[in-house]
C-alpha cells in the first residue's frame, strides 16, 4: 500500500467521476475478456500465482493510470486481499480481476471493480461483468444502478423462503474462520430455502442489490471483496452489518448484507 495521501480538491462532481471510472473499468474488462476462454493449466502454487498476476497486470495497466489521472492525490490499495481500515483521505480500492481463479478455469463468474473510498466510506463504485456487458454502479445518496436502471433489494420477509449466499474463506485463512464458515452454512441450510456457496463475493452482492438473492454473509474478507457490494446493497435499500447485527466497518470480522425483511433473521441464524 502506498503512503498516506492528502484528500484532493474535488475538481469534478462525484457523478462525473463515476461516469469516468465506469469507462476505465469497462476498458479493463475488455482487455481481460480477450484473455478468457481456455482453461489455464498450472501444476504448482507458483504457477497459479503467476497466472493470476498476469490477469491482474493486464487490467491494472489500464486502471491505474486512468484512475490516477482522475484523482491524482488519491491513494492506491496494492493488495486486493488486504483488510482493515485505511488511513485518512481518498483511496482507490480496486480488484482488477474479481473472481480471477474462475477466469483461469474458463468459468463466467468474474468481474472488474473499482471503488473510491473517502475517509473510510465508499463514495462510488463500478463493477463490470465483461462476459455479459453489464455494469453495476452506485453513488452515495444517488442509488444503485444496472446499466442506468435503478436497483432495489428483495421485498422478501421470510428467511425460510429466501435464497441466501456466502463465499468461502481466503486461502490460508485461520482454521477458526474456516470452521465458522462451515457451521454457518449448516445453520443456513436449516433456516433458508436455498444456500449458494461460490466465489467471488462481489457477484453475490450484486444479486442482493438487484433483489435476486435475499441475503449474503461472509466471515473476515478483504476490502476489495466487500466495499463495492456494501455500497451497492445500501444504495439499493438493503441493510448491512456484521454477523452480530452491529454496524459493519472494514475492520469487522464478519459481514452481512440483506433485504430489510430478512436481515434480523439472517443475523439470528448466524449468531447461533
Amino acid at each position: 500500500m502506498s503512503e498516506t495521501p492528502q484528500t484532493s480538491d474535488v475538481a469534478a462532481s462525484d457523478a462525473d467521476l463515476l461516469a469516468q471510472t465506469a469507462i476505465a473499468v469497462r476498458e479493463a474488462g475488455s482487455a481481460l475478456r480477450k484473455r478468457f476462454g481456455e482453461v489455464v493449466r498450472y501444476e504448482t502454487r507458483e504457477e497459479l500465482m503467476h497466472a493470476l498476476a498476469a490477469n491482474d497486470d493486464t487490467a491494472l495497466d489500464i486502471l491505474r493510470p486512468r484512475l490516477t489521472s482522475l484523482r491524482p492525490d488519491a491513494g492506491w490499495v496494492e493488495d486486493e486481499l488486504d483488510g482493515g481500515a485505511l488511513p485518512s483521505g481518498e483511496w482507490w480500492v480496486v480488484d482488477p480481476a474479481e473472481g480471477n481463479v474462475n477466469h483461469l478455469h474458463a468459468l463466467p463468474e468474474w468481474a472488474v471493480t473499482a471503488t473510491l473510498v473517502r475517509e473510510n466510506q465508499p463514495v462510488l463504485t463500478v463493477v463490470h461483468l465483461p462476459l455479459t456487458g453489464e455494469t453495476y454502479t452506485a453513488l452515495t445518496g444517488a442509488g444503485a444502478h444496472l446499466d442506468g436502471r435503478p436497483l432495489q433489494v428483495s421485498q422478501t420477509a421470510d428467511l425460510g423462503l429466501s435464497i441466501v449466499a456466502t463465499s468461502q474463506a481466503r486461502p490460508d485463512e485461520d482454521e477458526k474462520v474456516v470452521r465458522r464458515v462451515g457451521s454457518s452454512i449448516t445453520a443456513m441450510l436449516f433456516d433458508a430455502l436455498v444456500v449458494r456457496v461460490a466465489v467471488p463475493a462481489t457477484l453475490h452482492l450484486l444479486n442482493v442489490a438487484a433483489g435476486r438473492i435475499d441475503a449474503f454473509w461472509q466471515f473476515a474478507g478483504a476490502r476489495a471483496d466487500l466495499l463495492p457490494g456494501a455500497l451497492l446493497v445500501t444504495e439499493a435499500g438493503g441493510r448491512i452489518s456484521d454477523a452480530e447485527g452491529l454496524p459493519w466497518t472494514p475492520q469487522s470480522q464478519s459481514f452481512v448484507a440483506a433485504a430489510p425483511g430478512v436481515h434480523a433473521a439472517a443475523v439470528s441464524t448466524l449468531s447461533r
